[in-house]
C-alpha cells in the first residue's frame, strides 16, 4: 500500500514538473517574439507571407524587363534591335556610348547597382503600397482591429537575391490579444546582382580598352555565358546569362567605331 502511494506520488510530481516545463517554454517563446505561438502560425496574421505572395511575381517581372532593356524601364539612349530568333524589337539601352568615331565609349552608369535599385523601386512603388493596403484589408476581414503605419520601402540587390524591405508597423488586436509586426522583408531568389557585377566589369573595360575579352572571362567564370554580337552599324550588343538560373542581362555599347569605308 505504501509502495503504491509512493508510486502515485512520484507520477504526480512528474506530471507537475512536465506542466511547469511546458509553461516555461511557452512563456519563453511569448516574451522572445511578443506573439503567442499558436497565433503566430496563423496564415492570416503572417504579413511576410502575404506580402511575398502579393509582390513576388511583380518583382520578377520588373527584373526581367529591366534586364532585357539594358538596365532601364525607359531610356532615350538605346538601340532598337531584334535578333533573328526573336519575334519583337527591343529597346536595348547603351551602358557605354560615344557618338563620335574612333573615341572610346563613355560609361553611362558608373553607379550601375544603385541605378538598378532605383529602377526597380520606381517601377514597383505603387504595387508595394497597394499590397500593404491589401494586407490591412485582409486582416480587418479576419475581425482584427488594425493600427497601421506605412513609411515606404527600400530595394537592395545581393548575391542570389533581390530584397524589398518595407518600413511599416502593424498592431493587431483580437479577442483581447495584441500582436505587433514591423519591418517586413520580401526576398526573391535571383542572380540579377551577380549579372550586374559582370556588366559593370564589361562596361569598364570597353570604356578603357574598347574591348572585353569575353571568352577568357568565361574560362575563369564558367557559371556565366556571354554572347558578343556586332551589328551592321558596328554597335556591340552583349547578352549575359547565368547558366544555372537561365537569367539574362542584355545591353549595348558604342565606342571606338571606325567610319564606313575606312
Amino acid at each position: 500500500m505504501v509502495d503504491k502511494m509512493k508510486t502515485q506520488g512520484q507520477i504526480t510530481i512528474f506530471i507537475i514538473v512536465g506542466i511547469l516545463i511546458v509553461s516555461l517554454i511557452a512563456l519563453f517563446l511569448f516574451f522572445r517574439t511578443g506573439v503567442i505561438p499558436g497565433i503566430a502560425k496563423s496564415p492570416e496574421t503572417n504579413p511576410n507571407v502575404f506580402l511575398s505572395s502579393c509582390m513576388e511575381e511583380k518583382i520578377k517581372e520588373t527584373i526581367g524587363l529591366i534586364s532585357s532593356q539594358g538596365g532601364y524601364i525607359e531610356n532615350p539612349l538605346h538601340k532598337n534591335f531584334k535578333f533573328e530568333n526573336e519575334k519583337v524589337f527591343t529597346n536595348i539601352s547603351y551602358l557605354c556610348y560615344n557618338q563620335n568615331y574612333y573615341l572610346p565609349c563613355i560609361n553611362q552608369e558608373p553607379m550601375l547597382i544603385q541605378h538598378l535599385k532605383e529602377e526597380i523601386y520606381n517601377y514597383i512603388f505603387e504595387d508595394v503600397e497597394n499590397c500593404f493596403d491589401a494586407l490591412t484589408s485582409n486582416l480587418e476581414k479576419q475581425a482584427y482591429v488594425v493600427d497601421v503605419k506605412y513609411q515606404g520601402f527600400e530595394v537592395d540587390l545581393m548575391e542570389k537575391k533581390v530584397v524589398v524591405e518595407i518600413n511599416g508597423e502593424l498592431v493587431l488586436t483580437k479577442s483581447g490579444e495584441t500582436l505587433k509586426h514591423e519591418d517586413f522583408k520580401i526576398i526573391v531568389p535571383s542572380r540579377f546582382y551577380d549579372l550586374a557585377v559582370v556588366v559593370q566589369e564589361i562596361v569598364s573595360q570597353e570604356a578603357r580598352f574598347c574591348h572585353f575579352e569575353h571568352l577568357g572571362f568565361m574560362l575563369f567564370y564558367p557559371q556565366f555565358s556571354i554572347d558578343r554580337f556586332r551589328t551592321s552599324d558596328l554597335i556591340t550588343i552583349y547578352t549575359l546569362e547565368y547558366r544555372d538560373s537561365k537569367e539574362t542581362f542584355r545591353f549595348a555599347v558604342r565606342g571606338c567605331v571606325i567610319p564606313p569605308g575606312m
